[in-house]
């Protein structure tokens, strides 16, 4: 039976973290630094991206229970760390749903009226709405399934992402003539924080690769073949978003690119000049289809994890609620407010690409803090429990351990940092209100789960 459990290949796993990972908001973004994005991503994959992988690796084959971070952190730092972990990773999903909304609202104007893409009033009327009707949904029960959320992925996101890539690539072959110059510098432009400060959208951009973690231990031969799946899979991510960043930015030039319609931008370009403007609908189409399946999957997901904590007596009695559906109606109604309040910050601010990377930095500094925690954890249970069996072990003893969590902990910490900086690369009209509201958003996201575990958690 155990033999029969560890029948995962190599490439389901692969798979797995290539539909985990790969998503098309972040293309835009990453485009907008140009040619540099190439080696901002292989420091991403070094310092970051495999660190993650890894030591959510060893800790879930350590304690394969469910729960993954929550019980990862609580059985290092104890229940109100795991607490603190399990709310931040609620929060930055409700902070991270009106981007990816934005970005489906403004995709689903290039269907009948693209000016619309810049009025904030449709937008946050698009946002909430939509998100309403989502939470409503799911609160009688009629969640997506899995496989709907696959094939969701697979056409959405994926075949429009080798599709951009394969134009772009027809483009160069064709000669055509290229908005970025590739004869251009690799490396990054050290001389101002202010060009580094994107750097956290390209961590971002690659969360959920621990999601795979989970079936670390149900491989043939966990220590040799979870680090293959590994390597196949940081080449085929930061490949495909490197390839399709360099698409939009090879016909968009950079300082033009929009961040939330930069790829359908770049699709309509291609379209243009092969004289397949028909293709265009059938490409918006793909990608909403793949957007709604995501939110529609996601949206549960991370309130089934704050609705445990509750049940662990670490929020007041009304976040148990659940109807006769099952569904926990108090927390999906409180993360519905709170996605109508942070969508009002698009009648805030003068654009609509400042508001989307307000709530993306924000979104990202509160993921990151989450992976701080893991980090810290990876390190912590190799003492506390040292001889725990561990399907898959980071190789290299305590060192090991120290050099790879110590990498990505540190690589977290400076990226925070960095955030609070506008990118050079996007025009910020309000520094003051930009700093503002990431500090404001961080203390307030931050000290509330701080304050209710003092408060509830024993």
């Amino acid at each position: 039976m155990k033999n029969q459990k560890r029948a995962l290949s190599v490439f389901a796993l692969v798979m797995i973290n290539v539909i985990a990972v790969d998503n098309l908001r972040t293309l835009p973004i990453s485009a907008k630094i140009g040619l540099p994005l190439v080696s901002y991503y292989l420091i991403a994959a070094l310092t970051y991206f495999v660190p993650v992988a890894l030591v959510a690796a060893e800790l879930a084959s350590t304690f394969p229970k469910a729960g993954g971070i929550y019980v990862w952190v609580r059985e290092a730092f104890g229940k109100r760390s795991a607490f603190i972990t399990i709310w931040l990773q609620w929060i930055y999903n409700v902070v991270w749903y009106p981007t990816i909304l934005i970005f489906i609202a403004e995709t689903f104007t290039y269907l009948f009226n693209p000016e619309l893409a810049t009025n904030k009033t449709y937008l946050v009327s698009m946002v909430v709405g939509l998100f309403w009707v989502f939470t409503l949904l799911n609160c009688f029960g009629m969640k997506i399934s899995g496989m709907i959320s696959i094939i969701g992925a697979t056409v959405g996101t994926i075949l429009p992402m080798l599709g951009v890539i394969a134009l772009g690539i027809l483009w160069y072959l064709n000669g055509h003539p290229l908005a970025i110059d590739f004869k251009g510098s690799l490396l990054p432009d050290f001389s101002s924080f202010g060009n580094l400060a994107i750097f956290s959208a390209i961590l971002f951009g690659l969360l959920g690769v621990e999601m795979s973690a989970i079936h670390a231990e149900d491989v043939k031969n966990p220590q040799r073949d979870y680090p293959r799946a590994l390597f196949y899979s940081v080449v085929i991510i930061i490949t495909t978003l490197v390839f399709g960043s360099l698409a939009i930015v090879a016909v968009v030039p950079a300082q033009k690119l929009n961040l939330v319609s930069g790829f359908i931008d770049a699709y309509a370009i291609f379209f243009k000049k092969y004289n397949m403007p028909w293709m265009l609908d059938i490409t918006v189409w793909l990608v909403i289809i793949g957007g709604l399946s995501g939110v529609s999957a996601w949206i549960i997901g991370p309130s089934r994890g704050l609705l445990i904590s509750a049940h662990d007596k670490c929020l007041p009695h009304h976040f148990t609620r659940v109807n006769k559906h099952g569904a926990p109606v108090f927390i999906l109604v409180l993360q519905a407010i709170i996605v109508t309040i942070l969508s009002s910050l698009l009648l805030l601010v003068n654009s609509v690409s400042s508001a989307y990377w307000m709530l993306t930095e924000l979104c990202a500094q509160l993921a990151l803090l989450v992976y701080v925690f893991l980090f810290a954890a990876g390190i912590k249970l190799r003492y506390s429990h040292p001889d725990t069996p561990r399907a898959y072990k980071i190789p290299g003893g305590k060192f090991g351990i120290w050099f790879v969590a110590g990498m990505g902990f540190l690589c977290c910490l400076v990226t925070i940092i960095i955030g609070f900086v506008p990118p050079s690369q996007i025009n910020m009209e309000n520094v003051i209100f930009f700093e503002g509201f990431l500090i404001s958003g961080l203390i307030l996201f931050v000290v509330v789960p701080w304050l209710l575990a003092k408060r509830f958690v024993k």
